[in-house]
């Protein structure tokens, strides 16, 4: 004897669709099939949206950062540019006022060829006005550039002659034209220089011994 539970089991497992046999009743497990499918479709597209939609969003973060970051560079090209203008804003003067000092040290240096009286005199004045002068440049950032016996760097002196002198080092500055000067850490006049080159030896020892035996 078979069990309720057995007989309904086999029940459903045997059960077939009996719509077909009342012809004026509408077949509703295919609509329930209908309908599922369409449920899985809506199901699917929508998870494809979401993934697009997820890509989307993270483009535009990116986007996001990449902007940010551009935002953040030029803050600091400006705020540089700025800090920049404001250090050397007086560049242009103090450039033109190089000059005058540089004609106060030639009427010093006339002390040093003439030394009587008159002219001594005559440039004490002189001297007081360029000391004061210097101090004040020095105040606004102007350094005058040591290049006297030092090696020469191209980044700060121009060598506008050389000489050959065997009591100095090869590329040591031997006399300083005209001083250079930077403004705190930037060049506005290399200084003009003499520079020592010395000329190298021809070691031709070899080559004359050939001859030689010749």
């Amino acid at each position: 004897m078979e069990t309720k539970e057995e007989e309904v089991k086999e029940t459903l497992e045997n059960h077939e669709c009996n719509c077909k046999k009342d012809e004026n009743k509408t077949c509703e497990c295919k609509d329930k099939s209908k309908k599922k499918e369409k449920h899985h479709e809506e199901i699917k597209k929508l998870k494809e949206e979401l993934v697009n939609k997820d890509k989307e969003i993270d483009e535009y973060k990116e986007k996001i950062r990449y902007h940010q970051a551009e935002l953040i560079n030029y803050r600091k090209r400006k705020e540089e540019e700025v800090t920049n203008r404001l250090k050397y804003a007086n560049q242009d003067l103090i450039s033109e006022l190089i000059l005058i000092l540089d004609n106060f040290e030639r009427a010093i240096r006339l002390d040093d060829n003439d030394l009587s009286d008159e002219l001594s005199k005559f440039l004490k004045g002189f001297k007081m006005m360029y000391a004061s002068f210097d101090d004040v440049l020095k105040k606004y950032g102007l350094e005058e550039i040591e290049a006297e016996h030092k090696e020469f760097d191209p980044n700060t002196m121009d060598a506008l002659m050389t000489d050959n002198d065997k009591d100095f080092k090869d590329g040591e500055v031997l006399e300083v034209l005209l001083k250079g000067y930077r403004l705190k850490d930037r060049v506005i006049r290399p200084a003009s220089v003499r520079v020592n080159k010395l000329e190298e030896e021809n070691n031709d020892n070899n080559e004359e011994g050939e001859d030689i035996n010749e």
